[in-house]
């Protein structure tokens, strides 16, 4: 049985469709009738071509995921209908808790989209499977990657979604330090008895040219690293280095795109930035040549180390406000997914990178 990554993602994209279809998550009620009571009103009258193309394609990764998993496992029976037969079943879930949420409005012609979306990658994936695309895949990935880099791939695929949420520092992803004592203070501030608790508070310093320097080089590096502990050959390693920093570059530039407007794409571009770009290339270069146990221990120092440096300084009152902007705007925002994307990214990998230097040397 092959160990696939389509199954990993596709638990990401579920719990992704859990969060955007239950969003805010506050101000629950009762009212008085079963949660499906939705599926015996008429479909809506409102609605817009936005809101069906919007719910379809929202269910169709899911349902091409869960259809691929089952067909790279060897469980090619009923696959495309199981999988549209799920993605139907969570969108059935999602809309009776939506009827709890007087935000939120419980449909049936959404579930009928999002299970039409669910059906049209499933059926994607078995005509994928069907041209031998799937094949073809798996023989690729067998000559590039090791057997257990499916959370690996899992990871990368989502770090240029991660980057689309801004960061203080160019790649500076799992700045949460400064957010997270304010949630805390927030939090004890509600609990009876604990108002007068005091939090601990790190006492952060302006970010300096040459912190900035090591930020941006090392949240360069850490793709790369992640890329080089299931790749052998220096050839591909070399190919994902080039990839890994390209797409770094763009997805960068996407993110001050949308928080600023597209003539400021660029605007992130200064001189400590250039030069720590130029130091992860050196870096990624000297680092070809190692095992893939060896650059698990250097991922897991530049992780470390990254998120130190992040850490230690604030955000800044500007960058504060940027944020606001683009949280409460209409942009890639998805109800906050990639905000959290931006936040947790790194502690994922850290988590990963944990669990595989703690394995035997054998199986590295």
């Amino acid at each position: 049985m092959h160990k696939t990554s389509a199954w990993p993602l596709a638990l990401v994209y579920a719990a992704l469709i859990v969060y955007a279809s239950l969003y805010p998550f506050s101000d629950w009620r009762d009212q008085g009738i079963v949660p499906w009571a939705f599926l015996a009103a008429p479909w809506s009258r409102y609605w817009t071509w936005f809101d069906v193309v919007s719910n379809v394609l929202g269910y169709a990764p899911m349902g091409f995921l869960l259809a691929l998993g089952a067909l790279r496992s060897g469980r090619a029976r009923g696959a495309v209908w199981l999988a549209s037969l799920a993605c139907g079943l969570l969108s059935l879930c999602m809309e009776s808790l939506q009827s709890y949420l007087p935000t939120r409005v419980a449909d049936t012609m959404d579930l009928a989209m999002n299970f039409a979306g669910g059906a049209l990658g499933a059926v994607s994936a078995g005509a994928l499977e069907k041209l031998g695309a799937i094949d073809r895949w798996g023989h690729f990935r067998r000559r590039w990657f090791s057997a257990d880099a499916r959370w690996a791939l899992v990871l990368l695929a989502l770090w240029p979604l991660a980057l689309l949420f801004p960061a203080s520092v160019p790649l500076g992803l799992g700045q949460v330090l400064e957010r997270a004592e304010r949630a805390l203070v927030a939090v004890l501030a509600g609990v009876p008895g604990l108002t007068g608790l005091a939090v601990p508070h790190a006492e952060l310093q302006p970010m300096q040219a040459l912190t900035t320097v090591l930020c941006v080089a090392l949240g360069a590096l850490i793709p790369c690293l992640l890329g080089y502990c299931v790749i052998g050959s220096l050839r591909r390693r070399l190919l994902l280095l080039a990839v890994a920093l390209g797409v770094g570059v763009a997805m960068t530039a996407l993110s001050a795109a949308l928080s600023f407007g597209p003539g400021h794409a660029w605007s992130w571009v200064s001189l400590p930035v250039q030069m720590g770009w130029a130091l992860a290339l050196m870096l990624a270069l000297l680092l070809l040549p190692l095992t893939a146990r060896s650059c698990a221990a250097w991922l897991l120092l530049t992780l470390v180390l990254h998120l130190s440096l992040l850490n230690q300084a604030p955000v800044g009152s500007y960058f504060s406000q940027t944020l606001q902007t683009w949280e409460q705007g209409r942009f890639i925002r998805f109800h906050g997914i990639t905000q959290w994307l931006g936040w947790l990214w790194p502690y994922a990998t850290l988590l990963f990178v944990l669990r595989r230097v703690s394995l035997p040397a054998a199986r590295n």
